[in-house]
């Protein structure tokens, strides 16, 4: 099976199975994880174009995104968006959105149909080499990880950037796709990626998407989306960097079980090895 397939297609039950040792294993990897090739960024990448010309390609390119994604999102998944309004409550300042991590292309859409503005989305840079769409994925809003120590001052400084020009950062903490997981897993990085809302003084949503049977069979035993949207919740001042990134990584998580216990289908098992 294409590794792509079991997000698109129905799959057999036989094949709905995931044995795992730990959280942090990987159901789905690519060719240069599966090759343990350590992907970098370009020489000179720009986290932020300056070429005018490339930046207003971005702009027609993520109006084009948002239409295929509504179509993609309503129409596919028939997903349903709950919650969107309590976005309202940061009107006039950027804010990140958390969100779990269960289908890669959905992940890519959703978040953009959730949100009321422009996302931008981290993401681990072995993603710019997918076939097709990893050049574009830079001007849809996706933000690769640095690797050097330039690198990662870049990007800090980009996010930074886009967080006070009032855009939606989109972060899955979770790391790993888990295809269709009714759970959340812990946070492998812990409240390290709580750092940007924390540092900005900005308030934190919770996107947490759930599966559901279909009404009718058309696409097999693929189910449906219903999606959560939750917050915001906001650094306290009275607390220090540290124990702001621990506060908000515990109220993003507890929210994020809360409305993960929403699943009703369970489309892939996933059981521990003993």
């Amino acid at each position: 099976m294409a590794k792509a397939e079991l997000f698109q297609k129905d799959v057999p039950e036989k094949e709905r199975v995931f044995y795992y040792a730990s959280e942090e294993d990987d159901p789905i990897k690519t060719d240069e994880q599966e090759a343990k090739i350590e992907v970098g960024l370009p020489e000179g990448y720009q986290f932020i174009p300056r070429n005018i010309f490339k930046r207003m390609l971005a702009s027609v390119m993520y109006r084009a995104f948002k239409v295929f994604g509504q179509y993609y999102e309503r129409g596919y998944w028939q997903a349903k968006f709950y919650g969107r309004d309590k976005l309202k409550k940061a009107r006039g300042k950027g804010y990140v959105i958390y969100a779990n991590h269960t289908n890669p292309f959905h992940d890519v859409f959703g978040p953009a149909i959730a949100a009321d503005r422009r996302i931008f989305t981290i993401i681990n840079p072995v993603n710019l080499l997918v076939p097709g769409i990893g050049k574009m994925l830079p001007l849809l809003g996706a933000m690769p990880l640095g690797k050097t120590k330039e690198e990662k001052a870049a990007f800090n400084d980009a996010i930074d950037k886009r967080l006070k020009q009032k855009k939606c950062l989109v972060i899955y903490p979770e790391a790993h796709v888990w295809p269709y997981y009714t759970g959340i897993k812990k946070f492998p990085a812990g409240d390290r990626s709580f750092k940007y809302p924390v540092r900005n003084n900005l308030p934190v949503f919770t996107m947490t998407t759930t599966y559901h049977r279909r009404k009718n069979n058309k696409r097999g035993d693929l189910p449906r989306m219903d999606i959560y949207i939750d917050g915001p919740f906001w650094p306290d001042k009275n607390l220090s960097e540290d124990e702001n990134r621990a506060k908000l990584a515990k109220e993003a998580y507890e929210s994020m079980v809360k409305y993960s216990g929403n699943n009703t289908y369970e489309y892939f098992k996933y059981i521990k090895k003993k």
